[in-house]
């Protein structure tokens, strides 16, 4: 028997009844990623007060029992899908109280008129960020035409440093948990929180307490210094901010016990705070859903935006000042343009909650840690995930990229720089003033002193904090483990380095924070 002697049957078909039902269970599964989809797509309302309404008029209950913000706004979107699915088509004709609902729920984003004072921030901080950024560029073409076997040994020689990191000690720091340890701008203080709503300033490196600030009435969540305290900030002015359980945001000094100042406006929990670069403003980050920008100056709140679908504890401002990033228990982050108030990039790729955020110094990236983990390396020019660093065992706490106190000095608003009223120096804090160009001049170049082999530094890497009980040191150009710094103190809250890169400071669950350093420590 030969082929031409085979019979062909053309209406034969693969798997009979199996294989109609392979194409069932197929259609049934596309059906389902289609659904998914689509919910995706839905928009609905991020405030839960206007959640709760289009339940009601729905006629669906407005709460279930252990319902939270984030579960409420999911049942919204299956009841939404479900009227879909019944009139047989994508699209809603729904007859909403307001013509304000419905025009919010054709938009995905929508927009919220603010005040005088935000638009006259935004114009001030557009000018300054372009300025910052014109700046950042100059500085990196010269550092791009530089030789790279100089870079290249640089580099090895600062890994090489970061290597023999050790702990140097540790100190008993609070009757609770601490939750936030922050260096001073001129790498002579560490400033740690806790829960007990008490801050305490500790001097380097004998880890000595010299001041307690109370004034908090439950957990902190977040400290942030000054850009300018012990720099160019009197111990009178604003020195540091924290942010309290209670709700509220307090701004110290250095020479009172008593707060400057109380910032309320949250309704719940207060995260993690920071400064803008210009320290002209401050963000906070809110159990509410929300994180909102304040002047320093005048504590007034400029601005609560919006945007995340449960609490938001994760902030951070990018160096040249232009953006913001913040994250969530919703496991998503978005960049945030504060010229605009619009959103530059959804960070979306994280599956549990992010607990931290940095932006590198390089202006273009911004890294990430969650409870799934890893850190995520994000690139805003690609709007994509750059790199997923397998960081911990546990929850990512807390991350820091090094920033060198004397390569990126803290230029104010104005561009004149403050004067030096507490004799410290953002260099070694020996009363030696620091030549600040504040004249925003394009035309002069940045001074990379490449005759004398002082290459930049910043940015080279990052630490992370894990609940693994281990504080990490990661390299900035392939991502790799430089050095693990193993702590017997519990889950790490919190991690920072030292502006002369001479320090790493851990704070623990267990009460205590550890102190880390190399060779060049003292």
């Amino acid at each position: 028997m030969d082929f031409d002697d085979l019979a062909v049957d053309n209406t034969y078909q693969l798997g009979g009844s199996d294989d109609e039902r392979e194409r069932a269970q197929n259609a049934a599964l596309i059906e389902e990623l289609e659904r998914k989809k689509r919910l995706r797509k839905m928009a609905v309302p991020t405030d839960d007060k206007k959640v709760r309404e289009r339940l009601r008029a729905y006629g669906e209950p407005i709460t279930l029992f252990g319902e939270g913000p984030g579960d409420r706004r999911d049942r919204l979107k299956y009841v939404q899908e479900q009227i879909e699915q019944a009139r047989g088509r994508e699209g809603m004709d729904v007859d909403f109280s307001s013509d304000e609902s419905s025009e919010e729920e054709d938009e995905g984003e929508f927009y919220t008129e603010g005040s005088d004072a935000l638009l006259e921030a935004r114009r001030k901080l557009a000018g300054y960020s372009l300025t910052k950024a014109q700046s950042r560029i100059a500085r990196q073409r010269v550092e791009v035409a530089l030789p790279l076997s100089k870079i290249v040994n640089m580099r090895k020689e600062l890994y090489q440093n970061l290597k023999a990191f050790n702990n140097l000690g540790s100190q008993f720091g609070d009757d609770r948990p601490l939750s936030t340890i922050r260096f001073s701008p001129n790498s002579k203080l560490i400033l740690t929180t806790s829960w007990t709503g008490d801050s305490k300033l500790w001097d380097l490196p004998n880890l000595n307490a010299v001041g307690t600030k109370r004034g908090h009435t439950d957990k902190i969540g977040g400290a942030a210094w000054h850009p300018q305290a012990t720099v160019g900030m009197s111990e009178e002015g604003l020195n540091f901010a924290t942010g309290g359980g209670e709700g509220s945001v307090k701004l110290w000094s250095l020479s009172s016990d008593k707060p400057l100042a109380t910032l309320s406006g949250h309704e719940n929990r207060v995260g993690r705070v920071a400064f803008h670069p210009s320290g002209a403003y401050l963000g906070s980050a809110g159990f509410d859903g929300t994180w909102r920008l304040w002047d320093a100056a005048t504590h007034q709140e400029l601005m609560v935006q919006e945007g995340h679908s449960k609490e938001v504890y994760a902030l951070t401002f990018q160096d040249d000042g232009a953006l913001a990033a913040s994250g969530g228990f919703d496991a998503i982050g978005r960049v945030w343009d504060l010229r605009t108030g619009r959103t530059a990039m959804v960070l979306d790729g994280h599956v549990k909650e992010i607990l931290a955020m940095d932006f590198a110094p390089n202006g273009y990236q911004v890294a990430t840690g969650s409870g799934d983990d890893t850190v995520r390396i994000w690139d805003l020019r690609a709007l994509k995930t750059q790199y997923i660093i397998p960081a911990h065992k546990s929850s990512v706490s807390d991350i820091r990229f090094f920033r060198s106190s004397s390569e990126l000095p803290c230029i104010p608003l104005d561009g004149k720089p403050a004067p030096q009223s507490n004799g410290y120096s953002a260099v070694n804090g020996s009363g030696e003033s620091m030549d600040i160009d504040a004249s925003h001049d394009q035309d002069n170049q940045p001074d990379i002193s490449s005759e004398t082999g002082d290459l930049p530094r910043s940015g080279l890497f990052l630490v992370t904090a894990g609940f693994d009980c281990n504080v990490r040191i990661w390299s900035a150009d392939e991502w790799n483990l430089v050095r693990n710094l193993a702590t017997d103190a519990g889950k790490v809250m919190s991690v920072d380095v030292s502006g002369d890169g001479k320090f790493i400071a851990s704070a623990s669950y267990s009460r205590s924070f550890h102190l880390f350093g190399g060779d060049n420590s003292s």
